[in-house]
């Protein structure tokens, strides 16, 4: 069974409660069992893990370089400006899925520039928690050849 990480961001725990308006009403337990479900139903053995730190997030990816860990990673905020965590992503040896509930190039400009995006396998944005399903069937069908 293939490992992943579906590593989260600042305020996704806030899910349910933050701008349920632009991020709809499921919080970050349904996003968590979600997660889970599709990946158990893809063969894949999910860990879903959220920081609003971004010094752990940047841990958190080195451990995925150290062991060839495929990774989901919704940065958030970070993704804009976090050459941190684009750095560390680099370092990644096995598929990236950058992904967002929302689509950033449809919402305030400064959204509209990922740093993570460049060194990302591929980004999934604008499907609520689908987009993280989706991610997960890439991530899939990505291992699947290795």
């Amino acid at each position: 069974m293939t490992r992943v990480l579906v590593l989260n961001g600042p305020n996704l725990a806030r899910l349910g409660s933050r701008e349920p308006d632009v991020y709809g009403t499921a919080d970050y337990a349904e996003l968590t069992a979600r997660c889970r479900k599709v990946g158990g139903e893809l063969g894949l053995d999910v860990d879903v893990r959220q920081t609003d730190d971004e010094t752990e997030l940047v841990h958190w990816l080195h451990e995925a370089a150290d062991g060839a860990v495929p990774v989901v990673l919704n940065p958030a905020a970070f993704t804009h400006y976090s050459y941190a965590l684009r750095d560390a992503c680099a370092q990644l040896r096995a598929p990236l899925v950058e992904v967002h509930l929302t689509n950033p190039a449809a919402r305030e400009e400064f959204r509209h520039t990922s740093v993570v995006a460049g060194v990302a396998t591929g980004t999934v944005a604008g499907f609520g928690l689908e987009s993280y399903a989706l991610a997960l069937r890439a991530i899939a069908a990505l291992t699947a050849h290795r």
